[in-house]
């Protein structure tokens, strides 16, 4: 994960604003990156700086060795630490949309197809498992502690770390990431969202 370490800064979005159009609009990647995902970033250096021993640990570090977080800001380094961890797996889990929606290959496929019988089934039960999410949180695909794929849904800015789980692809179910084009549509960003996801080899 780059930029994993104090003081953490904003990554460049990989791609232009508009790179994900029509799907995601350019005014949203905007105000999802430079804004949000910074505040994030803004917030968790604050939490940090009082913390000289906390700033020699790594993102993921901060998020396991909870035991090591002092009582009156752990709220704040989980709850900002998470947003930073999410949004850097989430903007680059996604890619300009090509002419076919990606499909993902090798080892993953295979797994997709032995946990939920094949892509198209995978795709259906994400779909329905994103929907119940109530509020603001994500919906992830990981590889779980026993190495079988799992969908999972996470509140607010939890990370698939505590799972110790593997995390492959990584959706924004928060209001911020679509409100903007498809207003309370979340249906409609989802099915969008299959056409600039990207899946990574395991």
């Amino acid at each position: 994960m780059p930029y994993n370490s104090y003081p953490f800064e904003l990554p460049p979005l990989p791609y232009k604003y508009d790179a994900l159009e029509p799907y995601i609009d350019s005014e949203t990647m905007y105000y999802h990156h430079d804004k949000h995902y910074k505040t994030y970033i803004d917030n968790l250096n604050a939490a940090l700086e009082p913390f000289p021993n906390l700033q020699e640990l790594t993102l993921e570090q901060l998020l396991t060795w909870t035991r090591f977080l002092p009582q009156d800001t752990y709220t704040k380094i989980m709850q900002n630490g998470g947003g930073v961890y999410n949004h850097s797996l989430f903007f680059n889990g996604l890619a300009p949309a090509a002419e076919e929606q990606p499909m993902p290959s090798g080892a993953l496929l295979r797994d997709m197809e032995e946990t939920f019988g094949s892509f198209s089934k995978f795709k259906k039960a994400f779909y329905a498992e994103a929907l119940k999410v109530f509020g603001s949180g994500w919906t992830y695909l990981v590889y779980n502690r026993q190495g079988k794929l799992k969908i999972v849904n996470l509140k607010n800015q939890e990370t698939p770390l505590l799972l110790k789980a593997r995390p492959v692809l990584a959706v924004d179910l928060w209001e911020h990431a679509y409100y903007l084009k498809y207003k309370n549509a979340r249906s409609e960003y989802l099915h969008a969202l299959w056409n600039v996801l990207t899946y990574p080899e395991k």
